[in-house]
């Protein structure tokens, strides 16, 4: 248990350090300052789904699925 809460302090001073060694410059966005653009248009309509298939009549024996 000792050892959770050992790893758990360094891995908060590590992160506390980059986040204040790196100021504003940390990029919490994702993909978005990365060039990638995101289109207005619609998706084209997906087609439509097919019909279910019947299901099989009860076995002649009487007995349901």
């Amino acid at each position: 248990m000792w050892k959770i809460l050992v790893a758990f302090i360094i891995f908060a001073a590590i992160s506390l350090t980059l986040i204040f060694n790196m100021g504003d410059k940390v990029d919490m966005q994702g993909e978005a300052g990365h060039g990638v653009s995101h289109s207005e248009e619609a998706a084209p309509a997906a087609a439509p789904a097919a019909p279910a298939p019947a299901e099989a009549p009860a076995a002649a024996d009487g007995q349901a699925k």
